[in-house]
């Protein structure tokens, strides 16, 4: 496992403040110790300084993950946010859009969320900002981009896609295969 570049930190950290903006630094500095992240393979990981010690002492071969796989690098340098980050952006989320339960099926099925399924939003959410997509009873089911903004929300039509989805707790399900 190796430290990012200050180019790559760069990018990811400009991901995640998307999400959950200057809340990054919560993410580092927690009560229970500091929290880093490194690369291997192109992937993110996610883990307390303990755990990086241990892991340090295997040898490259050996290792195949260490800590919550946050996202990895395209080729082009692009960062991706995978579903196993979720535990930790909804916590911090600034913006968030409720999903009826009617439309929560939907959305784990890798779908939009239109007007009508959507059941609250947070105030002053900007057009294309990163959201976090909670049921009703405030279960995180994943992130997405806000299509909308608040107040273009409350006179769109019925069938307007107000947030584009991203990632969702169903791909553990409809990706299993190639997880193994």
């Amino acid at each position: 496992m190796k430290r990012l570049s200050e180019e790559k930190t760069k990018i990811l950290f400009e991901k995640l403040s998307k999400y959950i903006g200057p809340n990054v630094k919560l993410l580092i500095d927690r009560a229970d110790g500091t929290y880093c992240f490194r690369e291997m393979n192109m992937r993110v990981y996610y883990m307390s300084e303990k755990i990086l010690k241990l892991a340090e002492g295997l040898k490259k071969h050996q290792l195949v993950s260490a800590g919550t796989c946050i996202g990895k690098f395209t080729k082009g340098n692009k960062f991706i946010l995978h579903v196993t980050a979720l535990s930790y952006l909804a916590p911090y989320a600034q913006y968030k859009i409720w999903a009826k339960p009617s439309t929560e099926q939907q959305f784990l099925y890798g779908n939009h969320i239109n007007k009508t399924g959507m059941g609250r939003i947070t105030e002053n959410t900007p057009m294309y900002q990163g959201v976090v997509v909670m049921s009703m009873n405030d279960i995180p089911l994943g992130f997405g981009v806000a299509a909308k903004s608040t107040a273009d929300c409350k006179l769109a039509d019925p069938l307007v896609t107000v947030c584009f989805h991203q990632a969702d707790i169903g791909e553990y399900i409809r990706n299993e295969e190639s997880l193994i």
